[in-house]
């Protein structure tokens, strides 16, 4: 399980240690930056989105407050917190919009 951000490209900006990032580009639903001397996830580029996606710890002082879960139907630790549970995306993002129950 993972928190993750939704951001506006302009939105994010790398202050330090841009030449150390690397891309990795499996599907063109996504373009995953991770850092090339420790191996370590930074962001997901999603283009068909429009969004940037960064795990909320790796934002110092970011006060996080969950949404929404999504790829649900992949989960192994079931979360009974009230959230909706996407089997995939939301419709908006290109998803099937299915919610599957607690």
């Amino acid at each position: 399980m993972n928190a993750f951000t939704l951001w506006k490209p302009d939105a994010v900006r790398v202050t330090k240690g841009a030449d150390f990032i690397g891309t990795y580009h499996k599907t063109e639903r996504s373009n995953r930056k991770w850092c090339k001397s420790c191996g370590g996830h930074v962001f997901t580029e999603h283009p068909g989105w429009g969004v940037i996606d960064v795990y909320a710890a790796a934002i110092p002082g970011f006060r996080f407050t969950p949404g929404l879960h999504v790829n649900y139907q992949e989960t192994v630790l079931r979360m009974k917190d009230g959230l909706p549970k996407f089997k995939d995306m939301p419709k908006e993002m290109g998803g099937s919009g299915e919610n599957i129950p607690e």
